[in-house]
């Protein structure tokens, strides 16, 4: 199996191509203090995220409201709503502005691209975000689509993502290549029918991405060509 098998590869973005962390910490914290909740830890987001922001924000809101004698009105459900309005806020405000493309990205996708392949970016970010994070770091030419956790009906680790973006890209799902950074990633791709190649870094729940099913693990993104070759 190599490189002949695959003419596309589905990205993921959030610690895959960006590490968003400092974005997602300024953001959450910016909004906990609207609401006058305690801030939370680089480490918790960390464990978080991936999810899509509505899982994301309401896992924040149980963790920093646990520790807290109850009140009226202060529960996650009843917080969720203004948390929702104020993080988009938030996050809109600094999208980017903490946040590092990873070494290897912009080479990897390049040489994808090189090799003829289709490039689309499937993140469960909310599109507009995904759109104005991947132009503000240069990545958004790499793309012919782009997808994000509103896009669809449901979101990773559901396999509908993956499928309707094959669609978009004209590409039968054993054809494509899931790139991504967590088991929902893998889940996804192993689910849809995809190759799944998953990056060594990023945020995989608190656990190792090695024990995660896939073709290949690689460090950087330029080093997918080689490891699919390899295979």
């Amino acid at each position: 199996m190599g490189l002949g098998r695959f003419r596309a590869a589905i990205v993921d973005l959030d610690g895959t191509m960006v590490d968003t962390l400092g974005d997602f910490e300024v953001a959450l914290n910016r909004t906990l203090a609207d609401l006058g909740l305690p801030a939370v830890t680089r480490a918790l987001v960390e464990r978080t995220v991936g999810k899509g922001s509505e899982h994301l924000i309401r896992s924040v809101l149980a963790q920093q409201l646990a520790p807290l004698p109850p009140a009226a009105g202060r529960s996650v459900e009843a917080l969720f709503e203004p948390a929702w309005q104020r993080y988009q806020h938030h996050y809109r405000a600094v999208n980017g502005a903490h946040a590092a493309v990873y070494p290897g990205v912009h080479d990897g996708l390049q040489a994808l691209r090189a090799a003829g392949w289709s490039l689309a970016c499937l993140t469960n970010k909310p599109l507009a975000f995904a759109r104005d994070l991947l132009a503000a770091k240069d990545l958004a030419g790499h793309f012919s689509a782009v997808f994000g956790g509103d896009s669809f009906a449901r979101k990773k680790p559901d396999p509908l993502p993956l499928l309707k973006t094959c669609e978009a890209l004209g590409c039968a799902p054993q054809h494509a290549l899931m790139v991504g950074d967590s088991s929902n990633d893998a889940e996804a791709g192993h689910a849809a029918g995809c190759g799944v190649v998953l990056v060594t870094y990023g945020y995989n729940h608190g656990e190792p991405i090695r024990a995660t099913p896939a073709l290949a693990w690689v460090d950087a993104l330029s080093e997918i060509p080689a490891a699919l070759a390899a295979r």
